[in-house]
């Protein structure tokens, strides 16, 4: 069965944004009140805490309610990771073929959507070391952990993101004419 219909379809791109946007606003609602003086970016200070006396002063900044919210947006990250992953893959495919099919940027584009796949692993492995710790195995290993699969998630994303962008870009010149 051949896919690539699908994949090409606005319609389906559309359902998957709404999807991502839903997702979006409800890891923002989970993460308001993980924010105080000592954990200022939320869920993302956390992941970067990178030490465990930092790990700890975080943890230690939230309350018992604070700290289930973070478990919920924890568990719910599993969730969103497949759905930004897919979607962030969906309009690289997208911008692939409309305008990079038969040239070697394509080849670019298929990478990353496979290296935007192993963003969202490492996602899976940071959220297991940040609830280790969440659960009290306060170890250094832990924040470590988050600290080195989280950079390189947020490395490969922006990458990504990137290539979406000048993708876009490039479209609205070649659609103005600016570029033949």
């Amino acid at each position: 069965m051949d896919i690539k219909p699908l994949l090409l379809n606005n319609k389906f791109a559309f359902g998957f944004m709404v999807l991502l946007i839903s997702s979006v606003v409800a890891m923002q609602y989970l993460n308001a009140p993980l924010v105080n003086d000592v954990c200022t970016g939320g869920i993302i200070t956390y992941e970067l805490a990178k030490e465990l006396p930092i790990s700890t002063a975080i943890l230690d900044s939230w309350d018992q309610t604070t700290k289930i919210m973070a478990a919920i947006g924890l568990g719910f990250d599993y969730l969103f990771l497949i759905i930004y992953s897919s979607f962030i893959s969906l309009l690289i495919f997208k911008v692939n073929e409309k305008i990079w099919i038969n040239t070697t940027i394509y080849k670019v584009g298929q990478i990353l959507i496979y290296l935007t796949y192993t963003a969202a692993f490492f996602d899976m492995v940071e959220n297991f070391a940040l609830i280790k710790l969440l659960q009290g195995n306060l170890d250094q290993i832990w924040s470590s952990t988050a600290y080195y699969f989280a950079m390189p998630k947020f490395g490969l994303l922006l990458i990504s993101i990137s290539f979406i962008m000048i993708s876009w870009i490039t479209i609205l010149f070649k659609n103005l004419n600016f570029l033949k």
